[in-house]
Parts: C-alpha cells; sequence; structure tokens
C-alpha cells in the first residue's frame, strides 16, 4: 500500500522571504520588535513609549551633535600633547 500524496510542509513566514521590499520591511519590524522586547516598551501605552522614544531620539541627536562639535577640538588638543601636529 502507498501512502497518500500531499502537499510540502510550508515553510512558516519569516523577514527573509519574500519581495526585496518586503523583506526589508520585515526585516525592520523584527528589530523594532526586538528593541520594544529588550527595552521592555511593549508594557508601555502608546503615549507613554512616544514620550520615551522622542526623549531617547533627543539625547542621542544631542550626543551626535556635541561629538560632532567638540571632538574635532579635542582630537587636534591631543595630537598637540603628544606633538603629532605642531
Amino acid at each position: 500500500m502507498t501512502a497518500p500524496l500531499s502537499a510540502p510542509p510550508r515553510k512558516p513566514w519569516s523577514p527573509e522571504s519574500g519581495p526585496p521590499l518586503s523583506r526589508a520591511w520585515g526585516r525592520l519590524s523584527w528589530i523594532y520588535y526586538q528593541y520594544l522586547l529588550v527595552t521592555a516598551l511593549y508594557m508601555l501605552e502608546p503615549w507613554e513609549r512616544t514620550i520615551f522614544n522622542s526623549m531617547l531620539v533627543s539625547v542621542l541627536g544631542m550626543a551626535l551633535y556635541t561629538g560632532y562639535v567638540f571632538m574635532p577640538q579635542h582630537i587636534m588638543a591631543i595630537l598637540h600633547y603628544f606633538e603629532v601636529v605642531q
């Protein structure tokens, strides 16, 4: 007796399947979901999550701006101290 023919098992959806734009969107969704889980933001209400994310973006933006403005001065001071640049 032969076994009945059946369709091969379907692969579950993953961010790596589908067209490129769909894969990119799936990957970003997966990264955002991981961010929510790691920071425990999934427990917050949407308005609380928005406030937290906006504060995080502001602090990161200020840190990047400060680094962009002041790092060249500090690097030059270090290079002058070690007499790499005269």
